[in-house]
């Protein structure tokens, strides 16, 4: 038998896991609903700093912190928005309902709604890093 040096490495960074996942899904529809400001989205000028002070912490603050980017994008990437995972799970239950695939203009619109809806969010992001820098 053979005996993985991990052992219980699994099912113990599972919880942590799936906290962090429901933390950001619940801070998601919290922003959606107004009950948290959209000031607290950060992009990729945030990201970099935080980075850099969790790699100057050490080795595991540093992990951490990519295990938090990293499920923070997993949520993301689960929203029921076009051109996401998330949007083409909503187009398959869809055509499952429906018994027939969704038209190819409705895909197109789809699209067209889930590129703008990408922009808004880096946009925002992106003007809430500069924000902070000059204030």
């Amino acid at each position: 038998m053979l005996i993985s040096p991990f052992g219980q490495s699994g099912p113990r960074a599972e919880e942590p896991a799936s906290d962090l996942t429901l933390f950001f899904a619940s801070g998601i529809a919290r922003m959606l609903t107004g009950q948290v400001s959209p000031k607290n989205i950060s992009g990729v000028i945030s990201i970099a700093e935080f980075a850099g002070i969790s790699a100057y912490l050490g080795l595991t603050a540093y992990m951490a912190f990519l295990a938090i980017i990293s499920v923070s994008l997993g949520v993301l990437n689960l929203m029921p928005v076009p051109l996401l995972d998330g949007g083409q799970v909503v187009y398959q239950a869809v055509e499952a309902v429906k018994g027939s695939p969704i038209s190819e203009r409705a895909q197109l619109f789809g699209q067209q709604v889930g590129i703008a809806l990408l922009v808004v969010l880096m946009s925002l992001a992106f003007y809430n890093d500069i924000s902070r820098h000059l204030n």
